[in-house]
């Protein structure tokens, strides 16, 4: 059941002079990746297919992602009343797909499946906490702290059934590990770079993943703080199985901001060596 609805958001209050520029792709990133989450929603049921339980679940979980891009996709064009949010997103989806026939998960495991979508929901609630705190913009506020609320709770979601299934499996702390360390890497993958490329280049400039991530990751970067890092790190270590406070999550805390900081330079650097793209709406003109 979903804890709040789109016409809950008070969209008479956007204010087009809060807009901070660098955050609308950023957004149009956004919208399209969440609204995706049907698909997800499909790997998932294949995968979980004997438990009804749980595909019920994600079927919920979908439906609350997709209302999650849809509200992001509608802030979207308040600040680019040019943008097709929906275009975007068909285009997006028609390039980007998953495997939703899988019968087993790509994670070798469900516990591992369960401990991936735990590390994907610390990431997302991490992000719109920070999305909000940096935007001075008041409907963009409201609505990355709607979706933040739910992408915690949707951690709570994927961690209970993750904690059900590890008594089943008994997968080590190690391969818990493993597994958590490989999906955060994941974020620099097709699915984001893809999503920035969709949503903000021209539809005759070709996808070029080193460019997109580069635009992408290094404008999302600047806008976490020590204290996103430091909640996101207690998310990990508890799906893990070690200590979420302490001095293991002060340390790791520590070092994962420092690889972030280093990965923003990087990206940054990056993304000043690529020519900019035109402006799409510019070029259809």
């Amino acid at each position: 059941m979903k804890h709040w609805r789109i016409d809950d958001v008070s969209w008479d209050k956007f204010d087009a002079s809060q807009v901070d520029p660098e955050i609308v792709p950023l957004v149009k990133a956004a919208a399209m990746v969440e609204r995706n989450g049907t698909d997800y929603a499909v790997y998932l049921r294949s995968v979980f297919r004997n438990d009804a339980a749980f595909g019920e679940a994600s079927d919920n979980w979908a439906i609350e992602e997709v209302q999650h891009g849809d509200a992001l996709g509608r802030w979207a064009q308040l600040a680019d009343p040019s943008w097709d949010y929906m275009g975007a997103f068909a285009r997006y989806q028609n390039g980007y797909k998953l495997q939703l026939d899988a019968e087993t998960s790509i994670r070798g495991s469900l516990t591992g499946e369960l401990v991936a979508r735990c590390m994907v929901e610390t990431g997302t609630s991490s992000y719109y906490t920070a999305l909000a705190e940096a935007s001075t913009e008041p409907v963009l506020q409201q609505v990355c702290r709607l979706i933040a609320a739910d992408e915690y709770r949707h951690f709570k979601l994927f961690y209970d059934h993750m904690r059900r299934y590890l008594t089943r499996e008994n997968i080590s702390v190690f391969k818990r590990l493993w597994i958590a360390a490989s999906r955060i890497t994941e974020s620099e993958d097709d699915e984001l770079a893809y999503a920035f490329h969709c949503g903000n280049e021209p539809l005759d400039l070709p996808y070029a993943h080193e460019r997109c991530i580069a635009a992408y990751m290094g404008t999302a970067m600047k806008y976490y703080r020590l204290r996103h890092i430091e909640r996101g790190m207690g998310m990990v270590l508890k799906t893990v199985g070690l200590p979420p406070r302490g001095r293991l999550s002060d340390i790791s805390a520590k070092i994962a901001w420092r690889l972030l900081q280093n990965r923003r330079r990087k990206f940054q650097a990056a993304g000043t060596k690529a020519p900019p793209p035109i402006n799409p709406h510019r070029a259809a003109a």
